[in-house]
């Protein structure tokens, strides 16, 4: 069997093979709820054969989205719109997985198709927090207020309540969002932190909130099922996050219970010209933090064919691939792999009510 269709054992979760929905926002919720729009779009992914599907990042707190338009979980009301995505999604094979979110200074955003710009108080907006005041730049322009003990408190009990309440919507794989410049990664790049308290200046006290956040959520996630963070593990940038202190912050989250980890990169600062654009650009990268931190590794980022996916696996720089613009153009990519990869299970794929006419 290619490795690409071998099953992958997380804790007591089991995925069908190695492919996963990458986390994707959809910009298509209100007052955070999932709509008739997200069943669809993430129920076609279990349907043509993912092993994970994963909904998009998801608000711990009505200040946390990215926009008027996000995912959140912030309510017990949610629960409930969410865990019908869950069991669809489990009932179609997949692993039901969701990712939880705070945007930081990069809330209060339009939709990118309405401009990708801040939105003003008055026009659906809201004020912003941050480390430190100081804006994102470009289209996001507002002054984030700087966040007291209290508002890192506040936060941290918001991740907290969240992982619980996706825990009762029947999720069973957790991502934590610590990348792409959102807020644990403005905590965590000395490019947005300018603190000089125990939460900023030194390696030590920029991870603190990082640490602090994946501690408490363990604590209320079952240590049965898989708990995963996505970290931008270089800035691209002098002065920024380098992968060298990424892989030490990795082996201390791995410490504190971390089972997997989805590498990712950059987006603190509009202002990265260095990113080595290309087929498959962070595997390398996945593949070193996979040897050095000794974890289990997955990534995502120009991953489109099928003998690429599979050769990351046989090389062991990951253990799973994450699919993102590749699952929108094609929601039945793993059938179209396994036929490609010559894969047995091609034609287990597809449910019996496709598989009949197309095989």
């Amino acid at each position: 069997m290619t490795k690409l269709f071998e099953p992958l054992h997380l804790k007591e979760v089991t995925l069908r093979n190695r492919t996963a929905v990458s986390p994707m926002c959809q910009y298509s919720s209100e007052d955070g709820f999932p709509s008739d729009w997200h069943l669809v779009h993430l129920g076609s992914r279990a349907i043509g054969g993912a092993g994970l599907v994963m909904v998009e990042a998801t608000a711990v707190s009505p200040e946390g989205r990215i926009s008027p338009a996000d995912s959140g979980i912030y309510t017990d009301g949610h629960v409930e719109p969410f865990a019908k995505i869950a069991r669809f999604l489990k009932a179609h094979g997949a692993v039901a997985g969701i990712q939880l979110a705070h945007a930081g200074r990069k809330a209060s955003a339009s939709k990118p198709w309405e401009g990708d710009r801040h939105l003003a108080n008055d026009e659906g907006g809201w004020d912003t927090i941050a480390p430190s005041p100081i804006a994102f730049g470009a289209k996001l322009t507002k002054l984030p207020q700087a966040m007291d003990l209290d508002d890192i408190r506040r936060v941290q009990t918001d991740f907290v309540r969240a992982a619980e309440r996706a825990l009762a919507a029947e999720f069973n794989y957790l991502e934590v969002h610590f990348a792409h410049g959102y807020l644990a990664h403005e905590f965590y790049s000395p490019l947005s932190n300018k603190r000089n308290d125990s939460y900023g200046g030194s390696f030590e006290n920029r991870i603190r909130f990082m640490l602090e956040t994946f501690t408490a959520v363990r604590e209320v996630w079952p240590e049965r099922l898989p708990l995963t963070v996505r970290l931008s593990v270089t800035d691209w940038l002098d002065g920024g996050v380098t992968i060298e202190e990424s892989i030490e912050l990795i082996r201390k989250l791995k410490a504190a219970g971390l089972d997997l980890l989805d590498v990712s990169h950059g987006f603190v600062t509009p202002d990265i010209d260095s990113v080595p654009w290309g087929p498959g650009f962070m595997i390398p990268i996945a593949g070193r933090i996979r040897n050095e931190a000794d974890l289990p590794t997955t990534t995502s980022w120009s991953i489109t064919e099928p003998q690429q996916a599979e050769q990351a696996l046989q090389t062991n720089q990951v253990d799973m691939v994450m699919l993102g613009r590749e699952f929108l153009r094609d929601p039945y990519w793993p059938y179209r792999a396994a036929e490609a990869l010559g894969a047995e299970v091609a034609t287990e794929i597809l449910p019996v009510q496709y598989a009949r006419a197309v095989n």
